[in-house]
């Protein structure tokens, strides 16, 4: 558990920022080169650079150098780790909301049989 859990902190470490967000949205329509990924940015390639290896730390991301040339892929099972992790939370609060409607709900009935 500690460590996925360090691995979800990571990741949503990693998706705090705006530029890796970015980069993370232009991977997900497939792989880009660090040139691609640097175009929208107002930032220098070194910063790009460094950017890209958050991402990569956090498992969000994986790179491959083939010549001169270092091109970048999403990571589709990261993904899903957060996902699972905000689905779950979805879930608890979800039914903790229907439990106050009900008792809400049985508050208003009680209410309704009362004669002022």
């Amino acid at each position: 558990m500690l460590n996925s859990q360090s691995a979800l902190d990571l990741m949503f470490q990693a998706l705090a920022d705006a530029s890796r967000r970015s980069m993370v949205e232009r991977l997900c329509r497939g792989p880009a080169s660090v040139s691609e990924l640097a175009a929208p940015l107002a930032m220098s390639l070194p910063a790009v650079v460094q950017h890209l290896q958050v991402l990569e730390a956090s498992g969000l991301v994986r790179s491959e150098k083939v010549g001169r040339v270092r091109t970048c892929a999403i990571q589709p099972a990261a993904l899903r780790a957060a996902e699972t992790w905000i689905h779950e939370r979805r879930l608890f609060w979800e039914h903790r909301l229907d439990q106050l409607g009900a008792f809400l709900a049985e508050q208003g009935d009680e209410d309704k049989g009362r004669t002022p």
